[in-house]
């Protein structure tokens, strides 16, 4: 079954629920009709809860007035990516030096019910995540739509169902064994929901625009635009607000267009501009030397920023990927939080924020307990620990862990910084100078490649790209909980040890022969089952990593393909 909002060839009246056409005939031999959007996927249970008729003709007015500019700058993002292949480092653009220097603004800073955010806790929006994240003692749940969301059409659509039935006080869930889950926290997290990034389209959906021509509307414009419009009044009625984290920035450009977004979706339903409020991951390079723009393009619905730091990785492992010897990274265990230009990277990033108002959020801890190995469980949290007693004592005004147990873990180290204060941006950090030197040395980085560490790419990647088939995207994998930008990292590593003909530290040079010795390896370990992705997991992964051209992300493809 498939459902189609009537497309009306003629130009209608205008309405709220409608953007009226252009009178005028287009240029050529057709006429301008009215912009829809046209469901394409099958209607599960409640499907039409989600996508009634309002909602997608508001999902249809985002992109009529927002998909052009969405375009545009993923031309700028490919354009970069040359600049970057051809030599051009990112740096500290001059034409925005004015809005550095500028002492005196600030963004709108923490909204109802996120100004302590201590510890947030990350993950998918499925009903079982999602009970276990609100009944976790978390300040804030990032409801992921994102990298730990695989985007088939049922987690698309059943994940908007799980917080639409929260905020309505109907979420709960039978497991197939016939355990129930029902919120019973009686402080919930605050939740900031986190839309897929630019990049990705959601290929159940057709936005035909004003000339009548077809195409694959955009994820970013979906997540948002069913979220904002199904509950934000009901955000704003319980005391808290329509929050978000916007993951995959490269450029100031690109928080200008969500806060254009953002504007115009206040204006339609009749909300005070600068009730949203949003946190930027900062995850690429190239957002790194544009930290200050994204806020001031952004500030009017600004809460802050985040220092994604896996995504930050294979950022920098893509961008710099065929630049030669000096920008090959060890494994990817060895890239810790200590390494010069990861410490130079997070140190301007709380500085920026405490200078402007906002919350500095740190990185995930992406480790699962295991309670059938103590030991394991013991020397992860002490590693747990450290980490976040450096970031509390950085600056950072909260962190991100993958798993409940962790909470307190992680808050014991910001209580014993923060007391009873909820956050700490009123912490200036005028000691630090970062320079853009600093943000791109690579080589001061120690380490080593190894065989045991191509293996771990391998097979993780691998793993990780099967579950993401069967609909699972955030994975627990030896100990930890792997999703889409870990992937990213193993896979783009790979890519470049291949392609730069890396030795590894046992003295075997990593080509085709020996990659592919690695993978039988791995594959002979995997854990195959009835139902199993496994063969095309493999597919793609030899698609990603060993193929001469380099996708600029493993999903793409892998969406257009499989989902």
């Amino acid at each position: 079954m498939t459902i189609t909002i009537e497309r009306t060839r003629t130009a209608p009246q205008p309405t709220r629920q409608q953007p009226a056409a252009d009178p005028k005939p287009a240029t050529g031999s057709f006429q301008t009709v009215q912009p829809d959007l046209e469901v394409t996927a099958p209607l599960g249970e409640r499907y039409d809860e989600i996508l009634t008729p309002e909602a997608l003709a508001f999902l249809a007015r985002l992109h009529d007035r927002f998909a052009h500019t969405r375009h545009e700058l993923l031309a700028v993002r490919l354009q970069t990516r040359v600049d970057a292949a051809n030599g051009r480092d990112p740096k500290f653009l001059p034409e925005t030096e004015w809005i550095r220097n500028d002492t005196t603004w600030r963004v709108a800073g923490a909204g109802p019910g996120l100004e302590d955010r201590r510890v947030e806790i990350t993950g998918p929006t499925d009903r079982k995540m999602a009970i276990n994240a609100l009944n976790s003692g978390a300040k804030v749940w990032l409801a992921d739509h994102e990298d730990a969301t695989s985007p088939t059409w049922a987690n698309v659509v059943e994940g908007q169902l799980s917080l639409f039935d929260f905020l309505r006080g109907n979420l709960e869930y039978t497991s197939p064994e016939g355990k129930e889950y029902r919120v019973t926290a009686s402080e919930t997290p605050t939740i900031v929901f986190r839309p897929r990034g630019w990049h990705l389209v959601e290929k159940h959906l057709k936005f035909h625009d004003r000339a009548g021509r077809a195409m694959h509307a955009s994820g970013s414009l979906v997540d948002f635009g069913l979220y904002f419009f199904h509950n934000a009044k009901a955000l704003i009625e319980g005391g808290r607000g329509p929050y978000f984290y916007l993951p995959k920035l490269e450029s100031h450009r690109e928080a200008k267009l969500w806060n254009d977004i953002f504007t115009f979706a206040e204006e339609e339903l009749g909300i005070p501009h600068g009730t949203i409020r949003a946190t930027v991951l900062i995850e690429t390079i190239q957002a790194a030397f544009q930290m200050d723009e994204i806020l001031y393009e952004l500030r009017d619905h600004c809460a802050g920023l985040n220092a994604g730091r896996w995504d930050y990785i294979f950022s920098i492992v893509k961008t710099f990927r065929s630049r030669g010897r000096r920008w090959v990274m060890p494994d990817r265990k060895q890239i810790t939080m200590t390494v010069p230009f990861m410490r130079a990277y997070t140190e301007l990033l709380v500085q920026t924020c405490h200078k402007r108002g906002a919350h500095a959020i740190g990185g995930m801890s992406a480790f699962i307990p295991n309670r059938r190995d103590p030991e394991v469980t013991e020397r992860a949290l002490a590693a747990v620990s450290a980490d976040k007693r450096r970031e509390a004592g950085d600056g950072f005004d909260g962190t991100w862990v993958a798993h409940p147990d962790l909470i307190p873990t992680a808050r014991a180290e910001f209580d014993a910084v923060l007391g009873e204060r909820p956050n700490q941006v009123d912490r200036l950090r005028d000691d630090v100078q970062v320079t853009a030197a600093q943000l791109l040395d690579i080589p001061s980085g120690s380490g080593e490649v190894t065989e045991a560490g191509v293996y771990d790419n391998v097979s993780i990647c691998i793993r990780y790209i099967e579950s993401w088939l069967r609909g699972t995207g955030a994975a627990a994998i030896d100990n930890l909980m792997e999703d889409a930008a870990t992937a990213e990292i193993s896979r783009s590593q790979v890519w470049q040890w291949l392609h730069d003909n890396t030795v590894t530290a046992e003295g075997t040079r990593i080509d085709q022969t020996s990659i592919v010795r690695i993978m039988a390896a791995a594959v002979a370990d995997l854990p195959r089952f009835e139902g199993d992705r496994f063969d095309d997991a493999i597919s793609v992964f030899r698609s990603v990593a060993l193929e001469p051209e380099f996708p600029t992300f493993l999903t793409v493809g892998a969406y257009a393909r499989f989902l």
